[in-house]
């Protein structure tokens, strides 16, 4: 039986539903749906940043928890929230669809928001917002590439439109919900991140005519008789598939030991704001949450340049590889932390200027757009043709492991001075990027022979097509 948005083509393959879809009218440059969906993740991330903005915060100076403990909650909590979308992604694909899991999902994410308002029930509300996060995180990007034809030319860089609505919901974040947190009281700044997140449904639930239909998958029948193996993309051996997953596992452990350092900005940086950083101006005493906005905003502004950066040395032959790429990176945020050691040392036991910490997020944010934009898409091209899913899924426990790791590593905030806290930072993200430079030319001659693997296969296509 056909499901209502599902075509079946005389092969018996699942036609995209977009393409039953679209009416060739559009948003901005852009098919209508990506604005609902740029608009409900701006919102999504708006609860997920507003909430976390204020969790360290929270903790230490409301229930009055530990440091060293804070910070093993806090990196538990992150590290969930990258765990639970490889199980959601599975439920979302094999039960629910993408649409149901964006409703159910955000649905439950905006009830523990809700629920961090009371204090009785701080970790099931932290539980209940990983769970729903678990469902909303991989289905609601995946829907992007329904909105447009395989031949439309502004797929390229509808993904960069999409990120800049997750860094506009990262910087309004910090700026309201940690503002009503400070101000009013925690509970207002957790209230105000689950109307976010319940302004994000609205959106999704009232634009959903501008998304395709949403189904199960259909099976794919086998080819008509006389096609034989040539329809059918040929199957990895299985040399390949171990050198390829040794190679995203190496990947992966040096992910895991960047983020240790990098996750920090929300954990340990974020009490280093609070206690370490003269926050006094000529005007105003900046509110501490406000740091937490520099980050996304930079994003913003330096995301544009660095693209067309890249794009003048790409035409001139001079592009860098992946490798090379996310080892710069990890050591621009090396010097990220080497700036804030400066900082704590030349502060002594007084505070640092506000600039100082202006300057950090800069050279960060710098860092961030060299190595995680560029190991997301490495995990997708090296990817197997059958193995697609389960590849970009192994990019998010890197991030959960990596989550965890700087939640250990954040218990020495109080065991040692600031300045040796942030200098082992820095050795952390070199140590890294020391990896991901040996790792550099057994991942370029794998990159090489998956693009040969998929233009053969495509040649293959045409002919039998």
């Amino acid at each position: 039986m056909q499901r209502q948005g599902l075509g079946i083509d005389p092969r018996g393959s699942a036609v995209n539903p977009a393409l039953l879809h679209q009416d060739g009218r559009n948003w901005f440059g852009q098919p209508r749906g990506l604005t609902i969906l740029f608009l409900t993740e701006m919102w999504e991330q708006f609860s997920y940043y507003g909430m976390r903005g204020l969790l360290v915060y929270y903790m230490t100076k409301q229930l009055l928890i530990g440091q060293q403990q804070s910070s093993l909650i806090y990196g538990t909590y992150t590290s969930l929230a990258f765990f639970t979308p490889i199980i959601g992604g599975i439920i979302s694909d094999r039960w629910l669809g993408k649409r149901r899991a964006v409703i159910i999902g955000g649905s439950t994410m905006a009830l523990g928001h809700f629920m961090m308002t009371f204090e009785p029930l701080f970790y099931p509300a932290l539980a209940t917002i990983a769970l729903g996060n678990g469902l909303f995180l991989p289905s609601l990007p995946s829907q992007i590439n329904d909105l447009y034809k395989p031949d439309d030319p502004r797929r390229g860089w509808a993904y960069n439109v999409y990120y800049v609505g997750i860094n506009v919901g990262g910087f309004l974040a910090p700026l309201v919900c940690g503002f009503l947190g400070e101000t009013y009281g925690w509970h207002w700044g957790f209230g105000a991140a689950g109307v976010g997140m319940l302004l994000g449904l609205v959106v999704y639930v009232a634009g959903g005519k501008y998304l395709p239909e949403q189904g199960r998958p259909l099976p794919i029948l086998p080819p008509r008789a006389g096609e034989g193996e040539n329809a059918r993309p040929a199957a990895a051996s299985k040399r390949d598939l171990k050198r390829t997953a040794l190679l995203l596992l190496g990947v992966g452990l040096a992910v895991t030991i960047f983020r240790g350092a990098y996750e920090q900005v929300g954990n340990t940086v974020a009490l280093f704001a609070d206690a370490g950083i003269d926050r006094a101006t000529a005007f105003v005493t900046i509110p501490m949450t406000w740091f937490q906005a520099l980050n996304p905003m930079f994003v913003i502004l330096m995301t544009p340049a660095l693209l067309a950066w890249w794009s003048r040395r790409a035409a001139g032959g001079g592009d860098a590889s992946s490798m090379q790429k996310m080892a710069t990176g990890a050591l621009i945020v090396a010097a990220s932390y080497l700036v804030l050691a400066l900082a704590a040392y030349v502060a002594g036991s007084g505070q640092a200027n506000w600039l100082w910490l202006l300057a950090y997020f800069v050279v960060y944010t710098l860092g961030e757009l060299f190595i995680l934009p560029t190991g997301l898409g490495l995990f997708a091209r090296l990817a197997p043709p059958s193995l697609g899913a389960t590849t970009v899924a192994a990019w998010y426990l890197a991030i959960f492991t990596g989550s965890m790791t700087a939640g250990i590593v954040g218990t020495l905030w109080s065991r040692m001075s600031h300045p040796v806290y942030f200098v082992l930072l820095a050795i952390i993200a070199s140590a890294a990027a020391g990896l991901l430079l040996a790792l550099d030319r057994t991942t370029r001659r794998i990159e090489g022979e998956r693009a040969a693997e998929i233009a053969a296969a495509g040649a293959i296509a045409e002919v039998a097509g």
